[in-house]
């Protein structure tokens, strides 16, 4: 008889096959002439106006934000001790310093789990798990054990919708309420990352260790507010037609010391440059 592992594992393999197939038939649609950016799983229409309910509830104290990082935490007890490929994705709040030191602390703090809930929405509706915050970042990963092109597409594709949310639906709001406006810059990279639990029951946290936590870490830092920016390995994943709107950033050697895990080689990294 199958145990329970077992069975927990074969049902996670059929449900991540089943959204990285979706994903495959959009990149093959791409392919053939369909859309050239492939199909988001929510469409951002309805991710704006989501976004604006909550929030406008939210600044007239109607709502509270619930944000649980425990479907990640699931995910990853099944790979503890384990090495296992991820896209990791920093999202990070642009001027929280600034705000930090000028808002009243209600007000920073409505921002700050506005903008955490929103972009770990946005991450959910594109199959992604949100790993924990930091500060006023959201850190989160897209697994890649079967279909490394359809999660670094499903990642990018989220990003996307992140700075969509944030223009489209967070701002106009907070432009309401005397509010200053937000802005997101976004890191990402993709490789094999150790699953670390710390402890040894099931209710211990767990946290994800590896090379490429590093590097989305350190190419957020270093990307402009309302920008993507993606490590080579992710972007030689996508789509002509994705690929198009990003260009290599250029780095110099004191800047960037991250090195090609193959070739050994300066690691590049592309920043969007076209239309988002």
């Amino acid at each position: 008889m199958p145990t329970k592992a077992k069975k927990d594992e074969k049902k996670e393999y059929s449900k991540e096959k089943k959204h990285d197939d979706s994903t495959s038939k959009s990149l093959v649609g791409m392919m053939m002439g369909g859309s050239e950016k492939g199909s988001a799983v929510i469409d951002s229409e309805t991710l704006v106006a989501q976004t604006q309910d909550r929030l406008w509830r939210a600044l007239k104290r109607r709502y509270q934000y619930d944000s649980s990082l425990k479907p990640g935490q699931d995910y990853l007890l099944n790979h503890v001790s384990s090495k296992i490929p991820l896209v990791i994705m920093y999202a990070d709040l642009v001027g929280s310093t600034n705000m930090s030191m000028t808002l009243p602390v209600d007000k920073l703090v409505t921002i700050i789990r506005a903008f955490t809930h929103e972009i770990s929405s946005v991450i959910e509706s594109h199959n992604g798990f949100v790993l924990k915050y930091v500060g006023d970042a959201v850190i989160a990963f897209f697994p890649a054990s079967y279909n490394k092109l359809a999660a670094c597409d499903r990642a990018v594709q989220c990003a996307h919708s992140m700075i969509t949310v944030v223009k489209n639906g967070i701002n106009p709001i907070l432009n309401q309420y005397d509010y200053p406006e937000l802005g997101v810059k976004i890191g990402m990279d993709v490789g094999e990352n150790v699953i670390v639990q710390y402890g040894h029951d099931k209710s211990s946290p767990i946290d994800i260790l590896g090379y490429c936590m590093n590097v989305a870490a350190k190419i957020t830092s270093l990307t402009a507010p309302n920008t993507i920016s993606i490590g080579e390995d992710v972007y030689e994943l996508l789509h002509p037609s994705e690929k198009a709107l990003f260009s290599e950033m250029k780095l110099s050697a004191e800047a960037w010391k991250y090195r090609n895990r193959v070739t050994d080689r300066m690691y590049r990294v592309y920043t969007l440059t076209g239309k988002n």
